[in-house]
């Protein structure tokens, strides 16, 4: 029996939710519904890589990166994600730094306790001693976080792995150490790294070592999971050609003072960043390909620093790759660095500035501060980044990408890498349309019963509780809720139900997976904690079988 009906699919709440919408009607013919059971696969696989700067000046954001990791974690277990997180340095050697005393890890993931590593000076630089970095966010020792072997996709030996990693809430990790008490041992790096920081060119040898077999972390990157870069750094990159190096030794063409006894920081600067406008505030900077002679302008080939492109040109290969497979499957990266605070929510832009000609700062960065943290009473400074910039933006998500490393707490930026990479997850969409279940409202209330089963056991999942302007939160008395999206569009006022979009990486074309002829529904769930293991969901739908009068 048909009965003739005005439905409204393209407006709508999440369950439960109750928000104010406009009328879209679109006059439909319904017949008899039938159930249709719908799979929700939402777990995500994500590789994190982390490259944090290890020189000088880094102890108080090491340890303030290690405090606060805690949020990071948390929110890719809410998002049940399955996930790897790898540790390297910024540290890849330079003539003007000792191999032997910086031990460059150019690349190679480290996963070894920071208390391990006091002994042996990697908090020692000059005459600072920064064990405080490590010992007041550190509690395990090696031993303590001894790694379960494991085996990988492209490896079946089954062997200790130099990352952390949790996938269905099973980690890595010995019985009883969660992922923050891990990180806040592994992260801290130290501060005896080579003040050249080369953030990118350690990125890149450590991505390309992940896909090499004869490589300690080979298979650190899976083809189907996501890829999120974080670079953790408060000067410029100095990823040099190594034909090139002698700017370093006796051509000082690109010294900040060429009567000094060593290059600076700055040196950096005036080897791969070029800015327009008369000063003192510049209009921009940019990255730049200077010869050896000091005239920018020159071919990647002929760069004394290494071209942007060559690692531009790596995370686009590694995504094209993933692509293959996966045609969602992301590539992000992300900077903690030298940009003011705010600069992430558009509150703040980058400032590019010249520094107090002859100043220490001058002398030892050729540009004023990015950001200067005055909140802690350290005073500490960034290097605005520019090179760093140009390949994070390269592979921006929805929203800014680059957080300050000047704020006193990394929560809010670690929340937002992470939000990025929820964002990047293909969303779970329906498999046919679903019916509306109260008629008399000017919203589409999707009939549908979201279960969890482990084993044997099934239990009917509440709708998530709305809070703040887009966030959701779990009902008291429950470790996981639901969210179904129906506003492909945008058509209602409130943000809140629409459904999530994709960009094309080739034409930068945004579009919506869950708007099509077969369904008219989108599914998240959000946890209050771990996903849960051994758990599988299923949402029961009541099919809208209509058809065209």
């Amino acid at each position: 029996m048909k009965s003739r009906a005005i439905l409204f699919p393209l407006v709508s709440v999440a369950l439960g939710a109750c928000l104010e919408h406009p009328v879209v009607g679109v006059e439909l013919c319904k017949t008899e519904n039938n159930e249709i059971r719908i799979p929700l696969d939402e777990g995500g696989d994500v590789d994190i890589l982390f490259v944090i700067d290890n020189s000088g000046s880094m102890a108080e954001e090491q340890a303030r990166l290690a405090r606060n990791f805690e949020a990071f974690a948390r929110r890719l277990d809410e998002m049940g994600a399955h996930y790897r997180i790898g540790v390297t340095t910024t540290d890849s050697g330079n003539p003007r730094c000792d191999a032997a005393a910086t031990t460059p890890e150019g690349g190679d993931l480290v996963l070894r306790s920071c208390l391990d590593r006091l002994g042996e000076g990697a908090f020692q630089f000059n005459d600072i001693d920064a064990a405080f970095a490590c010992t007041d966010v550190c509690g395990l020792t090696s031993d303590a976080l001894a790694i379960t072997p494991t085996s990988t996709d492209l490896d079946p030996e089954r062997r200790a792995r130099p990352w952390i990693e949790k996938i269905d809430d099973v980690s890595n990790l010995p019985a009883g150490v969660e992922v923050a008490d891990a990180f806040a041992c592994f992260g801290p790096q130290g501060i005896n790294g080579c003040g050249h920081e080369q953030p990118l060119e350690s990125m890149y040898l450590a991505l390309k070592k992940a896909l090499a077999p004869s490589e300690g972390h080979y298979g650190f990157m899976r083809d189907n999971a996501l890829l999120s870069v974080v670079l953790v750094t408060d000067e410029t990159d100095c990823s040099f050609e190594p034909g090139f190096k002698d700017i370093f030794i006796d051509d000082k063409t690109f010294w900040e003072d060429p009567n000094g006894p060593a290059p600076t920081s700055a040196t950096c600067w005036n080897a791969g960043v070029q800015c327009s406008g008369p000063g003192p505030v510049y209009d921009g900077c940019e990255p730049a390909n200077y010869s050896i002679d000091g005239e920018p302008g020159a071919a990647d080939a002929d760069a004394v620093l290494r071209p942007i492109s060559r690692y531009v040109d790596l995370l686009a290969k590694i995504r094209a790759d993933k692509q293959i497979i996966d045609p969602s499957r992301e590539v992000l990266v992300s900077l903690i660095a030298g940009v003011p605070a705010g600069y992430e929510r558009g509150e703040a832009d980058i400032v590019y500035a010249e520094a107090e000609a002859g100043s220490e700062q001058d002398l030892n960065f050729g540009i004023a501060p990015g950001c200067v943290n005055n909140s802690d009473g350290s005073g500490s400074t960034a290097v605005p980044p520019v090179r760093e910039r140009a390949v994070a933006e390269a592979f921006a998500g929805e929203d800014r990408n680059l957080y300050s490393i000047c704020e006193d707490d990394y929560t809010p930026a670690l929340e937002g890498i992470a939000k990025q990479i929820e964002r990047a997850f293909r969303p779970v969409c329906g498999t046919t349309m679903v019916a509306d279940r109260d008629l008399s409202t000017e919203a589409l209330d999707a009939d549908c019963k979201i279960q969890q089963r482990v084993d044997d056991k099934v239990v009917d999942l509440p709708p998530c509780l709305p809070i703040g302007e887009d966030e959701w939160e779990v009902p008291e008395g429950s470790s996981v809720c639901t969210i179904v999206l129906t506003d492909p569009r945008g058509l209602t006022p409130s943000k809140r139900d629409d459904m999530s979009t994709i960009k094309d990486p080739e034409t930068g074309v945004e579009s919506v997976p869950c708007d099509n002829d077969d369904t008219n529904v989108e599914f998240k769930l959000r946890r209050a904690g771990p996903r849960v293991r051994g758990a599988t969901y299923t949402a029961t739908c009541l099919r809208d079988a209509a058809e065209e009068c």
